[in-house]
């Protein structure tokens, strides 16, 4: 079983067009299915059993909330992943990102969801090492789904 991406715009600090969510839902879809065929998660990932990943799109402030209370981190974040099936992106985060590394805004949002489905599918990068094969991983899927910066 696959499951379905459902994203949601819970922030108004950055415009995002419609268009982005609906491909953001279809593309993350293909993650997890691509996810799962090529067995690149861990065996009992929360990935596995879920018929739904919910995706958060959130501002600054609830994700700096969110960082807090769920990790004891101040300050907002790019992403954080729940796994019960719940992605938060944390929107201004990932513009500011995206233009230091010259990404377009809706690929690097793709990048962070990928990033948290491969948290649900197992994968850790609490370490320099598990940091640098989760990367790699991801770099792929979003190579391989979303293409070159466009």
């Amino acid at each position: 079983m696959t499951p379905e991406v459902q994203v949601g715009n819970h922030q108004s600090s950055v415009s995002l067009p419609m268009a982005w969510l609906t491909r953001l839902e279809r593309e993350g879809s293909r993650a997890a299915e691509r996810i799962l065929a090529a067995h690149l998660a861990e065996a009992g990932a929360p990935l596995e059993g879920l018929e739904e990943v919910e995706v958060a799109l959130v501002d600054d402030e609830a994700s700096e909330r969110v960082h807090r209370d769920f990790m004891g981190i101040d300050g907002a974040t790019d992403v954080i992943t729940f796994e019960h099936g719940e992605i938060v992106i944390g929107v201004e985060v990932a513009q500011a990102q995206a233009a230091e590394y010259g990404e377009p805004l809706e690929r690097e949002l793709f990048r962070y969801l990928v990033h948290g489905l491969l948290h649900l599918a197992g994968h850790e990068d609490e370490s320099d090492d598990d940091r640098e094969r989760m990367e790699a991983v991801q770099e792929a899927l979003v190579r391989e789904l979303w293409g070159s910066a466009e």
